[in-house]
């Protein structure tokens, strides 16, 4: 459960923020709140909290996603995670992208710098690593074609896809920036399902499915699956994502 949960956590609470309703440029600024659980067979505890936050500043938003362990699951694993990055208002293109962990004692930071000429995207990644008081860093440029971003800025790529489309089978892809690494995602519907949230009652809801692969068409992560509410709100109700033991699940809670 420990550091793999969390990162699947914070992508899944990401996924979640990403998927409300289609919206029309400028965005409203905006703080979603999330709580992460941890599910293996009988055992279903909260583990975690994660806000998302919007503010446009001019001409870009700046967007932050923090997340933190409950007291509980701070005695296993201790975890104070932040994403941070700018996006563009005119495109929705990412300017930089910031991930600083803490996790049970440890530090490291990933950064992102980027640049677009035509329809190429450029990114300058630096990766800082604590060790035993010594920092260690190393730096990587990145390129790619077509739709670039972050596991941050994705985001809101993915709150303008059509999942009308997506429901007759049409799959989005793009590019995500990780670290010094690049992946493909790929998002495609599964349908419309009856849904039974936590609180026991129902909705319906779309059922996605994102599939992520490393160059050669290598499957880097798992899939993650989540559901949006059918009306036209696309609230995002619930998100799945398998652990070697059991799943990390997140809900919705509200603004």
């Amino acid at each position: 459960m420990k550091k793999l949960m969390i990162s699947i956590a914070m992508s899944a609470v990401a996924f979640l923020t990403a998927l409300s309703a289609w919206a029309a440029s400028p965005f409203s600024n905006e703080t979603l709140r999330y709580v992460i659980s941890y599910k293996w067979g009988l055992i279903h505890k909260d583990a975690g909290d994660a806000t998302l936050s919007l503010r446009r500043h001019g001409d870009r938003y700046d967007v932050m996603l923090a997340a933190r362990t409950k007291p509980w699951a701070d005695r296993i694993y201790s975890v104070r995670d932040t994403l941070k990055g700018a996006i563009t208002v005119n495109g929705l293109k990412p300017v930089y992208y910031h991930k600083i962990t803490h996790e049970k004692g440890k530090y490291a930071r990933d950064e992102v710098s980027y640049s677009v000429k035509g329809n190429t995207t450029t990114g300058h990644t630096k990766r800082i690593r604590m060790k035993e008081g010594a920092s260690k860093v190393t730096e990587n440029t990145l390129t790619a074609s077509g739709p670039v971003y972050d596991m941050l800025s994705v985001f809101y790529y993915l709150r303008k896809l059509d999942y009308g489309q997506l429901s007759r089978n049409k799959i989005y892809t793009a590019t995500v920036f990780s670290g010094n690494k690049k992946e493909t995602i790929r998002i495609h519907c599964l349908g419309k399902e009856k849904l039974k949230l936590k609180d026991k009652s129902e909705r319906e809801a779309w059922h996605i499915r994102f599939n992520f692969t490393q160059e050669g068409g290598r499957k880097s992560s798992d899939d993650m699956d989540t559901w949006i509410s059918t009306d036209a709100a696309h609230i995002p109700l619930y998100l799945v994502g398998k652990l070697p033991v059991g799943e990390v699940r997140a809900y919705y809670l509200g603004s």
